[in-house]
């Protein structure tokens, strides 16, 4: 028998089933009685904002060195996994978050640009139930702060949290010295913000120390609650514009910031693989006509690596408060990024690709009840779709999932690193991406399996395939050369080829 339960703060609503009530009834027992007893684990759910895998859990495993220094990301990787093979489904922010907030992949999802919303496009999008929606209907308490469903508009998805969202609205540029920077009578800022910024201010200038300020304190405050959380932390960093305290831009000698590896477009790339880095030309100061000079490329990749730094001490201050509150074993906590960025790889800067470097995410999965995995890191494939139904069985209630998911657990990753669960992961993306969407000439559909990515570009038009790509993991993990056209490779081509028409059948997209 079901029933159902008003939720007074929107329209949806708390259903309480088999699965759900001896949790609910352990947790009013446990508020009569005085005792403390844990029904379920929290969950604390982290999303960076733009991040490649130049982190240190990282090392020198993947496409790029470790060259940001993140000591708190090392920390939380020491009592998680680092899934080294994880990857997003659109290497752009509001595609990307919902997919993985719903489940859904992007064809499914109808989100594929920055304006769009999942409830208008998705199937049933209006009684869609997201990911921290399934949390609340488990009797969660639900949080949001910072940026973590994507937001052009003035709220994200109310139905999904147990009290309003905080610090998730506006635009990057926004969240700048420069731009709250009074300018005096009728004088409009001339740009929306320069690339960089370098202030000596303290962290909560900019709007990632004041969701760490708020996390820590929302964590130390539930510390007496019997209620289990699902706490959303959204950082708005390391996106362009690249600011920070200046303290992190002096953890860094400039003259030592690595240049890009590798700095040019891979041999054979068909043009329509590449695009202009339009995002970091749009800032104020950046050259608009010409390739970086040295310095310059420096700089902005100084600029990233002080990013990363910055938000890695915001993470610090929440881990701090979570096991000052006493949670830290009975919480689930998961680190990861929308998806990843080029800072002058491959003559990139920005998203929107299916390289490696923009499809490849961090991930680490922190579970205390696993700790067979604690400090390792595994191989396995994994996609950002895979999260809601492994969140959902790391927390004990999978059995009621929505039946329209597209992902699949990694529970049995977590709890064994050498399992597998899939034999590739799946992104996308059109070309060009930014302008007018009468512009976009293809869909880039690239699928990655241990050892090759292999990627069609078909035209909006008819679904006909324009071009391919093909790289070799095995010899060549920083995507050099495109060997679609190779005659070796034919029959490899072939076998991708077939294995990717059945994740993308082939119809166009208009």
């Amino acid at each position: 028998m079901i029933h159902q339960v008003n939720d007074r703060h929107s329209d949806t609503r708390l259903i309480i089933n088999a699965a759900t009530r001896p949790m609910l009834c352990g947790l009013l027992l446990a508020i009569l009685s005085g005792v403390r007893c844990q029904a379920a684990p929290n969950v604390l759910f982290i999303v960076a904002d733009d991040l490649n895998c130049a982190i240190g859990p990282y090392g020198d495993t993947g496409s790029v060195g470790a060259t940001a220094l993140t000591p708190n990301l090392d920390r939380l990787a020491a009592r998680g996994l680092v899934f080294e093979r994880a990857y997003c489904q659109q290497a752009v922010c509001n595609p990307s978050r919902s997919s993985f907030l719903t489940g859904l992949r992007p064809d499914t999802v109808g989100v594929d640009d920055l304006r769009k919303s999942f409830r208008e496009t998705a199937p049933g999008g209006s009684t869609l139930v997201t990911l921290p929606q399934h949390f609340k209907n488990h009797g969660y308490f639900c949080q949001n702060i910072g940026k973590f469903f994507h937001n052009m508009g003035e709220t994200q998805d109310r139905r999904s949290w147990s009290i309003d969202e905080v610090l998730f609205k506006g635009t990057h540029a926004d969240d700048t010295v420069f731009a709250n920077t009074p300018w005096g009578g009728d004088t409009k800022r001339p740009y929306k913000a320069e690339v960089t910024e370098a202030h000596d201010v303290p962290d909560t200038a900019y709007r990632d120390g004041q969701i760490a300020n708020l996390a820590a304190a929302m964590l130390r405050d539930h510390a007496e609650s019997e209620q289990p959380f699902f706490l959303a932390v959204g950082f708005w960093r390391p996106h362009l514009p690249f600011v920070a305290p200046k303290k992190y831009w002096d953890l860094y000698q400039p003259e030592k910031i690595p240049l890009p590896d590798p700095a040019k477009a891979p041999e054979n790339a068909p043009d329509v693989a590449m695009h202009e880095s339009r995002e970091i030309r749009g800032y104020g100061l950046t050259p608009k006509d010409r390739e970086f000079t040295e310095v310059e490329i420096r700089h902005y990749r100084h600029g990233y690596y002080a990013s990363i730094s910055f938000m890695d001490a915001q993470i610090g201050e929440i881990l701090d408060a979570l096991d000052e509150s006493g949670q830290a074993d009975d919480t689930i906590i998961v680190f990861t990024s929308d998806h990843g960025f080029h800072i002058g790889e491959h003559s990139l800067w920005g998203k929107t690709s299916n390289f490696e470097l923009d499809a490849r995410v961090p991930l680490i999965i922190a579970s205390p009840s696993h700790k067979n995995g604690h400090g390792k890191s595994t191989a396995e494939l994994a996609e950002l779709v895979d999260l809601y139904p492994t969140l959902a069985g790391l927390a004990g209630f999978a059995g009621d999932l929505p039946g329209n998911l597209e992902g699949a657990s990694l529970l049995s990753v977590v709890v064994e690193p050498t399992a597998s669960v899939k034999d590739a992961a799946f992104t996308q993306h059109q070309q060009p991406f930014y302008g007018s969407r009468q512009n976009w000439k293809a869909w880039g559909y690239s699928m990655r399996t241990a050892r090759w990515r292999y990627t069609e570009w078909r035209a909006i038009t008819d679904g006909s395939v324009m071009a391919r790509e093909l790289y070799d993991h095995e010899h060549d993990r920083l995507e050099t050369k495109n060997l679609a056209e190779s005659a070796v490779h034919t029959e490899v081509v072939k076998q991708l080829s077939r294995r990717l028409r059945k994740q993308f059948p082939g119809k166009s997209r208009n």
